[in-house]
């Protein structure tokens, strides 16, 4: 297997990548029409946008491997089992 397909994604490039993912969903939420369903849906869309970002950086501020699994697992209580 090839060493890169192996590694994993550094911690600070993650944080950057959600944070310009949350950027990016506020200008498409800025972007939408004015109109109440597009507003409800916006809303909704920002909100799940943006706590990417919160709940990483949660989990990095864990003490430990089982901390940090706990606090990303205790943001998804709907997420159904695999």
């Amino acid at each position: 297997m090839p060493q890169a397909a192996t590694q994993t994604i550094a911690p600070v490039d993650l944080k950057i990548r959600t944070r310009d993912f949350a950027l990016r969903v506020i200008r498409l939420y800025s972007s939408l029409p004015k109109s109440a369903e597009a507003q409800v849906i916006g809303r909704q869309v920002l909100n799940s946008g943006t706590s990417v970002g919160a709940n990483y950086r949660e989990g990095l501020r864990a003490r430990s491997r089982s901390e940090y699994a706990t606090k990303l697992n205790a943001r998804a209580p709907n997420t159904p089992p695999n």
